[in-house]
């Protein structure tokens, strides 16, 4: 399988991301959180990953979104590989609004699960496409600002940036 990797400069740091298929977002990750290789080589085995300066032009599309352009990356692709639970709670987490929070309680009741919080916790933990895939919108049940990889600050920044202040945001 091709891979194209490309890395750009995010007002919260280095995003790495990684594109198959010529158009679907892979993996996207804060330079350091994780590496993205080793992760690409267990979903889809031995790879060929190449450097890219914008694949599908993914890159510039989350330049817009850091710039204010939420609705930048809406229609980006993904490819997330998971468990079955996984690729649902990850698409669940795509409906929930740009300025919206939900609970870990409240998408595990979504999902017609109620008491599945720590699996859904489990799964955004495992969420390979950060942003796009909007594990950040998910906080404790007091509104806390709870488990996100790329850091607390991060998700904090991120909630402000889509106008859901950490407790001040509306909750879904």
């Amino acid at each position: 399988m091709d891979i194209a990797l490309a890395e750009f400069a995010s007002p919260i740091g280095p995003v790495a991301i990684a594109v198959v298929g010529g158009d679907r977002l892979a993996a996207l990750e804060f330079a350091g959180a994780r590496e993205l290789e080793p992760g690409l080589a267990r979903r889809y085995g031995p790879c060929a990953a190449r450097p890219a300066r914008d694949p599908a032009g993914l890159a510039t599309r989350l330049g817009a979104y850091f710039e204010g352009d939420l609705a930048a990356i809406l229609p980006i692709e993904t490819e997330t590989g998971g468990t079955p639970f996984q690729r649902r709670v990850w698409a669940l987490l795509k409906t929930i609004p740009c300025g919206t929070t939900t609970t870990y309680g409240a998408l595990a009741a979504r999902l017609g699960q109620p008491g599945a919080q720590r699996a859904v916790g489990l799964a955004n933990n495992r969420n390979p496409v950060s942003i796009v895939i909007p594990c950040h919108r998910v906080v404790g049940s007091d509104g806390s600002l709870v488990g996100y990889g790329g850091g607390i600050d991060r998700k904090r920044w991120l909630l402000d940036h889509e106008g859901a202040a950490a407790g001040g945001g509306r909750l879904l």
